[in-house]
């Protein structure tokens, strides 16, 4: 194989020729799984808050509207603060704190469910992504990275 047809293969198969930007990467997490979390949690507490207020499940016995209030801040609000890159730390424990609660208390740390609405895998995907984007920070296409420039 001829030197360039080597090097053509190469570059298709690393996908080389899109380079590497981890700070566009973080972002494309950021964004794309903040939306999912929203569009699914968040969005349906934030507009049927009184109606779930009603059954809300109570993990911490400090009573529904509480706990609902506890979650909404979680999936309404902080996914949105990561979303942007907004104390993005401080909201990244607070939602790993809020969904580790929900998988011990409400779904006894299910990973393989075997019934409608076991999903604790995807459960433990959010964790994951919340320990790397608080590890690895918001990046620097991030509202905190803006204020960290700013004198």
């Amino acid at each position: 194989m001829a030197r360039s047809q080597h090097s053509t293969l190469r570059r298709f198969i690393t996908f080389s020729f899109l380079g590497t930007d981890t700070n566009r990467g973080l972002l494309t997490l950021r964004v794309l799984t903040c939306l999912c979390l929203f569009m699914k949690h968040g969005y349906e507490k934030i507009f049927t808050f009184s109606e779930m207020a009603q059954f809300f499940f109570d993990p911490l016995h400090i009573g529904h509207v509480p706990s609902l209030i506890i979650a909404t801040i979680s999936d309404g609000l902080c996914s949105f603060l990561i979303l942007f890159g907004i104390a993005t730390r401080w909201a990244c424990i607070y939602m790993f704190c809020n969904i580790f609660v929900a998988w011990a208390l409400c779904h006894h740390f299910i990973f393989w469910g075997r019934m409608v609405g076991d999903h604790g895998e995807l459960i433990v995907l959010y964790l994951i992504f919340l320990i790397g984007i608080f590890v690895a920070g918001p990046g620097a296409y991030s509202v905190d990275a803006w204020l960290e420039r700013k004198p």
